[in-house]
């Protein structure tokens, strides 16, 4: 019997302390303070078990088993993104409904997080005297920057071999690089657009945006019939201070912006096709022509792809616009033998035709994990000796943990194949016998990396 079916033993208290976890509403802002109190959650409980635990400044802590320097690392965390409309159950708790288990942080990544540790009570529970300490590390600000483990990594030393749960199966070992991007205006210098706002987050597709415009009845009308033939549902509502549009598309994560429907760059070219870009202000004139509806760069002269990655891709993430406000952020997913500093210049370029200025506002370097890495094999072994099937190594545009452990772990799980998981949307769920084996999987590859050579 593999030892990662083990993790049975734990599926009650497991469900029990993701619910608990899953109602701390721990949204990444600048605000930290619920971020800190769903890691001081499962720090508690982790000492509670018995382990050895560290916090630092609220924002990243771990829980170890075993003694020595060298450790093995799973890493998680427990900062989730806003839960955002649409949903057809309670986001911030554990719902099981039709066999998916359905919640915000359920797959991305507090349940992962509450498995970890689990498995490493399994350890413990066993007798296991692991030949190197295993320690789940987890974050409070991944969803903002991962500022948290550039925190961590400033305090210890970076594990021998780790894996992060926050992506799909088989084997990620190569990620995107990540250039989020500020692009701004002093003043908002349209006239006929009075506001605009749309997104929560950067990393993710706005299903929702809503303008305020100043316009004639004829102009209304125009409007409505642009409407009708482009995709997304349009709402027009005459209010006190002019013609209020409210626009819905459909959410999807920034890695691949081309599964949503970003109601913020149709509703721009709506109302750029009626009235034109240039009263609407040099912001949304950048939008409309150098991003359009495009998602991977094309008009800003950005395209490229490599064979060990795929294709860039850019996702228009939040975009606000009022009498004291003009920015936009730009989510840009770079494959991993692109040059940063040439995408970053050619940006910064096209939109000083515009008058505009740009800012990096947060940049993550690629990874690139060669697949005859010792914890590749590791993980490989984990996931035959539960699946019965060998495991596929991938490329992604999704960011995590991973590239922040200097080439020495990579993503593996949660989601199986064929899982529609939602991350970062409405419903976020998974099919709870797939989550049963990913905790047995997540238990076999602790195992493993705990008495490995």
């Amino acid at each position: 019997m593999p030892f990662g079916e083990k993790i049975f033993n734990y599926k009650d208290e497991i469900l029990h302390d993701i619910d608990e976890l899953i109602k701390i509403k721990s949204i990444s802002s600048n605000d930290k303070t619920e971020s800190a109190r769903a890691l001081c959650y499962i720090l508690n409980r982790a000492e509670q078990m018995g382990f050895t635990t560290r916090n630092f400044d609220g924002i990243a802590g771990h829980a170890q088993y075993g003694n020595g320097e060298q450790y093995a690392a799973v890493l998680a965390h427990v900062d989730v993104v806003p839960a955002g409309d649409g949903w057809t159950v309670e986001p911030f708790a554990l719902t099981e409904k039709n066999g998916r288990l359905y919640g915000r942080g359920i797959v991305d990544d507090k349940g992962p997080a509450i498995v970890a540790l689990y498995c490493l009570k399994a350890l413990k529970d066993s007798g296991i005297t692991p030949k190197r300490p295993v320690r789940v590390i987890f974050g409070a600000a991944e969803e903002i920057g991962m500022d948290d483990m550039q925190l961590y990594f400033n305090n210890e030393p970076t594990p021998v071999m780790a894996f992060t749960p926050d992506s799909e199966y088989g084997i990620c070992n190569r990620e995107k690089g990540i250039l989020q991007i500020e692009v701004s205006s002093p003043h908002h210098d349209g006239t006929t657009l009075t506001e605009f706002h749309a997104g929560n987050a950067v990393n993710a597709v706005p299903s929702k945006a809503y303008a305020l415009i100043d316009c004639t009845e004829e102009e209304d009308h125009q409007l409505r019939r642009f409407a009708d033939a482009r995709p997304g549902k349009y709402d027009f509502i005459y209010t006190m201070d002019g013609l209020q549009i409210a626009a819905a598309g459909k959410a999807a994560h920034a890695s691949s912006p081309e599964l949503g429907l970003n109601a913020a760059t149709h509703l721009i070219r709506i109302l750029a096709a009626d009235f034109g870009q240039l009263v609407l202000g040099s912001l949304c004139s950048f939008i409309d022509d150098a991003i359009g509806l495009e998602t991977d760069g094309t008009s800003l002269g950005i395209a490229c792809s490599d064979q060990e990655s795929g294709a860039l891709t850019v996702n228009l993430g939040r975009i606000d616009i009022d009498d004291d406000t003009s920015r936009a952020l730009i989510d840009i997913r770079y494959p991993v033998t692109a040059d940063s500093d040439e995408i970053f210049r050619r940006i910064r370029e096209r939109a000083s035709y515009d008058g505009l200025r740009t800012k990096i506002v947060n940049h993550e370097r690629p990874l690139y994990l060669p697949e005859n890495a010792p914890v590749i094999d590791i993980l490989k072994t984990a996931y035959q000796n539960i699946m019965g099937e060998e495991c596929n190594v991938y490329a992604t545009g999704g960011g995590t943990y991973a590239r922040t452990l200097h080439n020495t772990g990579v993503a593996f799980g949660p989601v199986l194949a064929g899982d529609e998981s939602h991350i970062h949307d409405a419903d976020e769920s998974i099919d709870k016998e797939n989550f049963f084996k990913h905790m047995q999987i997540c238990l076999e590859a602790v195992y493993q990396m705990a008495l490995s050579e």
